[in-house]
């Protein structure tokens, strides 16, 4: 494994971290290998913005007797409320959240303290005005020693270049891959990913997220990287904007080749899943070749395709709208391969009884949608959220 110094932190990371948030928080001695796992193989970077309680213990019992091992990026902001995660500013239930995170995982300090998600300067100027009294609270734990150095997760390059240049953040989770940073920058999210955007030629890197990576470089703020992947779409050539499938350790590559980028945190399932990223390390030149298949890029945006960051809770029926998405995507994958029958009973038939199972599983369901749109306007993607919930509802035949 090989690290690097995040920004001006003076933290040494791994070049291959650990997103959490696919730990199920369900099979928990799964869970717990897994995070003891990605400590064997030299990853020492983890970021846990899921306020899931039950995904915290694992990551909690993963990491206890080995703290110090560990370089955890904890979010402020992702709350736990009735039963499902609801970002918010309201400074009792950060509060709140912010201990819970440290109880369950045992420590009583966070190495970077993220602000949560923010995709629009109307939220990072409500976030860091002089009165709020959420900056308050982060500056207080600074203050405190209690987190070590201020971050911020975004998908907005505005948003993430205006906290770069503020000379309060000393390091900024980004989403980052080849397909998203060819997406023209908006203060706007729906404006950007417009049918004007989806129709445009897609030429080269997006000039604001450019300046954002030379910024980022140039002042010392370290960046992490959050969906390498794009949910898993550009390892499959069927759901790839290039038609031609990348492999991880392509997109790590081109990641890693991004100015300040420090470490790229995917998410895995199954040490398996860890070994497909480990495989940067020791990969060839022509192993993490992604310019080859950039070079013949179709058109292409990432509008209405889902990409499971989970932004769209709280459903106020607690649908857990990025698990069905991504059991649908799976389903609707193995009904295409068996020839995309018309027949409601066919299509059925060709869902894998493992999914099938895992959806059956779920505590609410896709026909417990009633349309009201509100995660369609938390979604950077502008998925159709209540489509989705039809086609899902119709394809597991509820």
């Amino acid at each position: 494994m090989k690290y690097r110094e995040l920004g001006r932190t003076g933290l040494s990371v791994s070049e291959i971290g650990f997103g959490a948030e696919w730990l199920t928080g369900k099979d928990r001695e799964a869970d717990v290998a897994l995070v003891e796992y990605c400590r064997e193989q030299g990853i020492n970077i983890v970021d846990c913005w899921m306020s899931d309680p039950a995904q915290r213990d694992a990551l909690g019992a993963g990491i206890a007797g080995h703290r110090e091992d560990w370089i955890i990026q904890g979010h402020l902001g992702s709350t736990w409320q009735e039963g499902q995660y609801v970002r918010t500013r309201d400074i009792e239930p950060v509060k709140a959240a912010f201990q819970d995170l440290l109880a369950r995982l045992g420590t009583d300090y966070i190495d970077l303290g993220m602000i949560h998600y923010v995709d629009t300067m109307e939220d990072w100027e409500a976030c860091t005005a002089p009165e709020s009294p959420y900056l308050a609270y982060v500056r207080e734990l600074k203050e405190q020693g209690v987190i070590r150095h201020i971050g911020l997760s975004s998908h907005s390059p505005e948003v993430a270049l205006a906290a770069a240049k503020s000379g309060l953040v000393e390091a900024i989770m980004f989403s980052i891959n080849p397909a998203f940073d060819m997406l023209p920058a908006s203060a706007d999210l729906d404006a950007a990913f417009t049918d004007a955007t989806y129709d445009a030629d897609m030429a080269g890197i997006d000039a604001a997220r450019a300046e954002l990576y030379r910024t980022c470089e140039i002042l010392g703020v370290g960046l992490t990287v959050m969906k390498p992947f794009a949910g898993g779409r550009l390892l499959d050539a069927a759901r790839s904007p290039f038609k031609v499938a990348l492999t991880p350790v392509q997109c790590i590559h081109y990641c890693l080749t991004r100015p300040a980028v420090a470490s790229v945190l995917a998410g895995y399932a199954s040490p398996a899943e860890v070994d497909g990223a480990l495989a940067y390390e020791a990969a060839s030149k022509d192993e993490r070749d992604y310019a080859t298949v950039l070079a013949g890029a179709p058109r292409h945006t990432y509008r209405g395709q889902c990409t499971y960051c989970g932004h769209c809770k709280p459903c106020p029926f607690h649908i857990d709208i990025a698990m069905v998405n991504k059991l649908y995507d799976l389903a609707i994958m193995a009904v295409e391969a068996a020839g995309n029958p018309k027949k409601r009973t066919e299509r059925r038939a060709a869902v894998p009884a493992s999914v099938a199972g895992h959806y059956s599983v779920l505590k609410t369901h896709a026909g417990e949608c009633i349309g009201c749109g509100a995660c369609v306007r938390r979604c950077p993607f502008g998925v159709d959220v209540p489509e989705r919930m039809l086609l899902t509802r119709e394809l597991f035949g509820e």
